[in-house]
């Protein structure tokens, strides 16, 4: 008698059981936002990287690289916009670390309005910026006439290289304003009074205690300085530095063509001094303790400063502040100025110029409400559904998504658009002779994927503050799982949702670099090109102003509207009783 054989049961392993209870939903999500970032970001990115490491003949070469740097002109840009980019985060820092800390440390009568009107230079396009500081800075702008008049002497703020960083500095400084500002509240008041109690005062309590505790937060927003500074091309460009590394993939593109190889091997370097940039800022914080005991703590003490040294730190204030905010003064003044040359101010002042705006520039200010509209309104879909993915699944892999998104803010525009032109030339629109890439599908995708990681970001702390009981609330009520998502995940997270939206929104209408390769006609460029195009000659210069103006206006109104419904809709949900989700 045999005993009888027991039955074999398959074994399945714990990642297998995962795997399988993995939605068909979820996976076909996930599939179709990977196959998004692999279209639009992946495969153009190496696009251009195979071109830049590859020959006519398909052999891998490095001596693309070497003919780069033998060439003068070319190492010249190297170095030159490594110095614009560090100059620019030095001076960036002199203008926001004493205007954060004063505002945060010490008690100042309208500490909000400063920190507001400080953040301001972020709303205008940098390069409008310095056709607007030229007027008040140039060698015959208003400062240096009245300098030349009284005194005999001249600053030459707007000279070369020196005024690129000047530039770039006054716009992006904002980014380190606000990132230390938040990193200096987070900390905890008793640090300081520990430090006090001990003796240590004044510089030395800033050097050794608060600004290392804050270093987090100056370092984010440093890192972005470098990084917007070295990828700008709309500045150097309208200020006449070409000797740049941004300028001279434009031109090496435009001019010689999609053959060049100069090109692509510039826009590698661009991508990996930007990747570099950010690595060495996680480097440099990494092993290091900043957390404080007490979280969500009073923050530094607010203290009162003597007489003397108020009227000090109110002037040094005051001069921030002129001096940031200038930009938009000249702009405002060129838009209504008939006659301005040679002169503190304008000889005359008409509304011609608006006139000339909304009679020839209404196609762009529609194709910029277009193509800024949908490129906000993809990246909060794909927003949500990677937040989805990677907060309410256990799809393999989901983090991925997550790199993949946030990679994009290493990429400069202008690369992203030579690897569209690269990877998509010669392809037409199905049943046409049209290009695709002579489209602005083209452009609002470059829109839409650049702006991707600001979208990402809303949405996925947004989700993070909703509780997944409130899902699964709904789901024990019958609600299927994409029900739940429509009727009560998206809902909730309308606040974020929304901010992401008007983030993106704002920030690529001021787009250029992309724009500037990818507008293949004069009838599809928005307003940021349509600004660029105007400021080339002096009489177009009171339109562009103009057209700047609404740009400004456009992007002031969208940041406002963006604060205003996050906290609207916070106080909405905070006088929400607990437990309410709403019905499914």
């Amino acid at each position: 008698m045999h005993a009888p054989a027991q039955a074999r049961v398959p074994l399945r392993t714990p990642r297998l059981a995962a795997l399988a209870a993995v939605r068909p939903g979820v996976w076909l999500a996930g599939a179709l936002v990977l196959g998004f970032l692999l279209l639009f970001l992946v495969l153009p990115l190496a696009q251009v990287f195979v071109t830049a490491f590859v020959e006519a003949d398909g052999s891998f070469t490095f001596g693309h690289f070497g003919a780069f740097f033998g060439q003068g002109l070319m190492r010249e840009a190297f170095f030159n916009s490594l110095y614009v980019a560090l100059m620019a985060t030095v001076w960036a820092s002199l203008l926001a670390v004493p205007l954060a800390y004063l505002t945060v440390r010490f008690e100042f009568r309208g500490a909000l309005l400063i920190q507001t009107l400080g953040v301001l230079p972020l709303v205008m396009p940098p390069f409008v910026g310095a056709v607007a500081l030229q007027l008040i800075f140039g060698r015959n702008g208003s400062v240096n006439l009245l300098l030349g008049e009284a005194f005999g002497a001249s600053l030459p703020l707007m000279e070369g290289l020196e005024g690129v960083v000047f530039v770039e500095a006054i716009h992006y400084f904002p980014f380190i304003l606000l990132n230390l500002t938040a990193a200096l509240r987070n900390i905890d008041g008793a640090m300081e009074e520990a430090a006090l109690n001990l003796g240590c005062r004044g510089w030395r309590l800033f050097r050794r205690v608060v600004f290392p505790l804050a270093l987090p937060g100056y370092v984010a927003g440093a890192s972005l300085v470098f990084v917007k500074v070295f990828d700008d091309l709309g500045t150097p460009l309208v200020m006449g530095q070409t000797n740049l590394l941004a300028p001279q993939a434009y031109l090496r593109i435009t001019q010689v063509g999609l053959e060049d190889p100069l090109g692509y091997v510039i826009s590698v370097i661009m991508i990996g001094l930007s990747i570099a940039a950010m690595a060495l800022a996680a480097r440099m914080l990494r092993g290091r303790e900043f957390s404080t005991l007490q979280k969500g703590g009073t923050g530094i003490a607010r203290r009162r400063l003597g007489t003397g040294a108020a009227l000090a730190a109110y002037g040094w204030i005051a001069f921030v502040l002129l001096l940031t905010l200038s930009p938009h003064l000249g702009l405002a003044l060129l838009s209504v100025a008939r006659v301005w040359s040679f002169s503190p101010l304008p000889d005359a002042y008409t509304l011609a110029h608006y006139a000339t705006v909304f009679d020839e520039a209404g196609g762009m200010i529609r194709n910029t409400l277009v193509y800024c509209s949908l490129a906000a309104g993809l990246d909060v879909v794909l927003g949500v559904t990677i937040a989805y993915l990677i907060l309410r699944t256990r799809l393999p892999a989901r983090r991925w998504l997550d790199g993949i998104a946030t990679a994009s803010l290493a990429v400069p525009g202008l690369v992203l658009a030579i690897g569209y032109l690269r990877l998509f030339r010669g392809l037409t629109l199905p049943g046409t002779d049209t290009l695709l890439t002579s489209t602005w599908g083209m452009i609002m995708l470059a829109y839409a994927v650049r702006r991707l990681p600001y979208a990402l970001r809303s949405c996925m702390a947004a989700l993070q503050q909703l509780h997944v009981s409130l899902e699964e609330a709904a789901e024990s009520l019958g609600a299927t799982p994409l029900r739940t998502i429509r009727r009560v995940v998206v809902p909730l997270m309308a606040g974020g949702i929304l901010a992401g939206f008007v983030t993106s929104f704002i920030t690529a209408a001021v787009e250029l670099s992309a724009t500037m390769l990818l507008v293949a006609r004069d009838s599809l460029s928005p307003m940021s090109y349509g600004i660029y195009l105007y400021m080339q000659s002096a009489a177009g210069r009171g339109p562009g102003a103009a057209l700047g103006v609404l740009a400004v206006v456009v992007v002031a109104l969208g940041t406002w509207l963006s604060h205003w419904v996050v906290e609207r809709t916070g106080s909405r949900n905070a006088a929400r009783p607990a437990g309410h989700a709403g019905k499914p």
